[in-house]
């Protein structure tokens, strides 16, 4: 009560459901149940949903926001280590991230001078459209093993 009296805000602490267990996964540890699958091993289908985000057979599109951008930043480099995109390099920090941002000039024209943010094989780390939540990112991880990826990563097939 005195942390309350001090701050003087409501502290919600946030209670999540353990992630399903696969069956017949025995990787020795009893009290950390496996994900029942990571994006990277299984990549959703078209219109299904995993892990909040939606999918169109061929990208994954997740948006992440935690009010400051380095703390989404933290939030969805998490996110991609948990699901196997570790290996991907990503910028160092939210300063790093910020020098990938359009000029404001050029946002508004992005059919002609591409993503407003990071993008590297197989994933685009984005700014929302002007207006969208502060501090928000969007990412989209592309299914690696589809026909023609390096292609349509790129936008070019």
């Amino acid at each position: 009560m005195a942390l309350r009296a001090v701050t003087r805000r409501p502290v919600y602490i946030a209670s999540f459901a353990p992630a399903p267990v696969a069956e017949g996964v025995d990787d020795g540890a009893e009290d950390t149940p496996a994900p029942a699958f990571r994006l990277r091993d299984r990549f959703p289908a078209a219109g299904e949903e995993a892990h909040g985000g939606v999918s169109d057979g061929y990208c994954f599109r997740i948006t992440f926001a935690a009010g400051r951008l380095d703390q989404t930043l933290e939030l969805l480099r998490t996110f991609l280590q948990e699901e196997g995109y570790a290996d991907v390099p990503l910028p160092a920090d939210a300063e790093e991230l910020r020098k990938f941002r359009l000029p404001p000039k050029l946002r508004h024209q992005l059919s002609l001078f591409g993503e407003d943010g990071y993008v590297h094989n197989p994933v685009r780390v984005l700014f929302p459209p002007p207006g969208g939540k502060r501090g928000a990112l969007i990412l989209e991880v592309c299914n690696e093993s589809a026909p023609g990826h390096l292609l349509r990563f790129h936008r070019r097939g």
